[in-house]
């Protein structure tokens, strides 16, 4: 048997064990040091985006988003339905109500005109949204700029979930900073990782200071240890952040990897009947997963497909499920157009590792092919 080839495996590019080894020999163990701050800087400087807080996951930094915009118990949050459900989950941890609203056919994201009519139906019902979460699947730029004009004309913030997507731009313009805050996720399987990890951004210095207190169990200012408010432990360890610095450095040199696998796949695949995913005018996408649709004449269905590779250890996985299919969120009100749930049905994500070899590759290629004979 072959050596696995992973859906996308971390992939690290040297220098992380320096700094990591300059918090040993400074014995910066302990939760916080230099490494997170050089850290946060380091995702501005990117990002061209004035403050960042170093969590311990994407899902964190939504979590702490909801609470600073004062979203509580059956308070309404808009977001996106086609997503992994840590997306969802911090709005039931305040309580509130998930409205889920699906995607349109050009990006797979959120589409703006099924939100705008979400917003106008609960404003009737004398309900207005306390925040909307956009997210970006797979590296996509979504239609953030129509969401964003929408959440303003309406004066709802919007937490934009770029966790697939740092690296992503719009129009020149970095994903994640067009919202009110935006989103980042280190995750093992992320274009970079700190193992585990994420981070909130945000124009507002007050906001990511009140990220910064919150997620360190909101100790207030005092010799002894004495608290205010609710607090959480949120924060990223300075080891966890050496290695997010290390992986800074790689992170262009990993999106042209994650978009040459993109290309080699499209140019090969492409006239065996699979669809794939473009970019509309003025998006730059880091191709985090490369992702096929089965279309219409394909007489067979990706789960055979992905039963059929991981004979050959090859592992593919399908496109989210929507959350609005999911049994914990089956009561919540969604606005549906079917696009999500044709996705999901016909829709596989390959092998798009940073660190793909040309033969893996053309080994994936090669069984995928056999596959479609």
């Amino acid at each position: 048997m072959n050596e696995r080839i992973f859906l996308s495996a971390p992939h690290m590019g040297g220098e992380e064990i320096n700094f990591i080894k300059h918090a040993f020999d400074e014995n910066w163990i302990a939760p916080l040091g230099p490494n997170v701050n050089g850290f946060e800087e380091d995702i501005q400087k990117y990002n061209n985006i004035p403050y960042a807080a170093a969590l311990s996951s994407g899902t964190a930094a939504i979590h702490l988003a909801l609470i600073i915009l004062g979203v509580k118990k059956d308070d309404v949050v808009m977001a996106s339905s086609f997503t992994f459900s840590a997306t969802i989950n911090p709005i039931v941890y305040q309580l509130a109500e998930p409205v889920l609203i699906d995607s349109e056919k050009e990006t797979w994201n959120m589409d703006p005109n099924l939100l705008e009519q979400s917003i106008k139906d609960y404003i009737a019902k004398g309900k207005k949204p306390k925040a909307i979460i956009f997210v970006h699947l797979y590296g996509m730029p979504g239609k953030i700029e129509e969401v964003k004009a929408i959440s303003e004309k309406y004066e709802i913030p919007l937490i934009e979930d770029a966790a697939e997507a740092l690296g992503s731009k719009l129009n020149g313009k970095p994903l994640g900073t067009f919202g009110d805050f935006g989103v980042y996720s280190f995750n093992g399987n992320k274009i970079i990782t700190t193992s585990g990890g994420g981070a909130l951004v945000s124009q507002n210095k007050d906001w990511i200071d009140k990220a910064r207190f919150l997620a360190t169990q909101a100790r207030d200012v005092a010799p002894h240890y004495q608290h205010s408010e609710i607090g959480y432990n949120y924060r990223m360890s300075n080891i966890a952040a050496g290695i997010g610095r290390g992986q800074m450095k790689v992170l262009n040199k990993w999106i042209e990897n994650r978009r040459s696998n993109h290309d080699f796949y499209e140019k090969e695949l492409k006239s065996l009947g699979f669809d794939f995913l473009h970019e509309i005018d003025g998006a730059f996408s880091n191709r985090w997963l490369t992702c096929v649709l089965f279309n219409q004449d394909m007489e067979k269905e990706p789960e055979e497909l992905r039963q059929e590779l991981e004979k050959y250890n090859i592992e593919t996985r399908p496109l989210w499920k929507p959350m609005h299919l999911q049994p914990i969120f089956k009561e919540s009100k969604a606005y549906l157009s079917g696009v999500s749930e044709i996705l999901f049905q016909k829709g596989l994500c390959l092998p798009s590792s940073s660190s793909l070899t040309d033969e893996q590759k053309n080994m994936v290629i090669e069984k995928i092919k056999d596959f479609c004979k």
